[in-house]
């Protein structure tokens, strides 16, 4: 965990991109360069972002750790501070703790088939992870994105998935729920494009992430395709406020999703998943 978890360290807003109506991306930039030089992150972890005199928000780190000074966090509008922070034009300054959590096993993932599967803005806490991966071509083997959302007009960075499925040892497949008459990808479940994906059963590594019955079906579908559970893993989503474990808010059973959390093999969450008042 970082040295900058106690308090929020002023960051500037470098640039606002739209994804779609209620989804942008904030860049940002640590104000003082000592804290930018000395800031460090791995793909799958978050920041609390804190609008002053408004509140603080989880948000996963999207961009890749050798992005040069730049902080990106893709956002989607849902309440009072994601509202805020819509509104950020650049030049405004935030507070941003962080990083926290565990990421991703992108080292124990060398060599290996790497299998990325996301549903709706699920896909936001493993584009650190893709853009890691692609990055470093030559550490993994075959990379195969697969992403579902509810609806075909949800898909955002439609171009980036455009770019990836360009490139050698690199395959991407889309699914929407429902879909408008010009969607040219697959209708349906998620799931049901597991069994076309390209992998290596006996020397692949999963990370999924997004509602927790579509990632508790896919960990499944993919263990019955004969990857070893143990190299399943999962990004989880919880009510996080404090980021450090002391609040309980994002208790899941033993766990904090926060600190113990919130990249986690299936196995230690597999009898957890969907269980009420968990």
């Amino acid at each position: 965990m970082s040295v900058f978890c106690q308090k929020p360290l002023v960051a500037t807003v470098t640039e606002v991109i739209c994804e779609s109506k209620t989804i942008f991306t904030l860049r940002l930039q640590l104000a003082d360069l000592v804290e930018r030089e000395a800031y460090k992150f791995k793909p799958g972890q978050f920041n609390m972002l804190y609008l002053f005199g408004v509140g603080e928000v989880p948000i996963s780190i999207v961009s890749d750790p050798k992005d040069e000074g730049v902080i990106d966090h893709t956002i989607r509008i849902v309440g009072r501070v994601t509202e805020g922070l819509a509104k950020l034009e650049q030049g405004d300054q935030i507070g941003l703790r962080g990083p926290f959590g565990h990421g991703w096993p992108l080292l124990d993932a060398k060599n290996k088939d790497l299998l990325i599967v996301t549903g709706g803005l699920g896909c936001a806490p493993v584009v650190a992870a893709i853009n890691y991966a692609l990055k470093r071509r030559d550490h993994y083997r075959r990379l195969s994105i697969v992403q579902g959302v509810k609806h075909s007009n949800d898909l955002i960075w439609g171009e980036r998935y455009d770019r990836w499925r360009q490139i050698e040892n690199v395959e991407v497949f889309l699914a929407a729920d429902e879909s408008g008459p010009a969607w040219p990808f697959h209708k349906g479940r998620i799931t049901e494009l597991l069994d076309q994906v390209t992998v290596d059963p006996s020397n692949a590594l999963a990370m999924i992430c997004g509602p927790e019955g579509m990632m508790h079906a896919a960990a499944e579908k993919l263990i019955g395709l004969g990857i070893d559970p143990a190299q399943i893993f999962l990004s989880l989503e919880r009510n996080m406020q404090c980021a450090m474990g002391h609040c309980g808010h994002c208790q899941f059973g033993a766990d904090f999703i926060c600190k113990d959390g919130p990249v986690f093999p299936y196995p230690a969450v597999r009898d957890r998943l969907g269980m009420e008042g968990v």
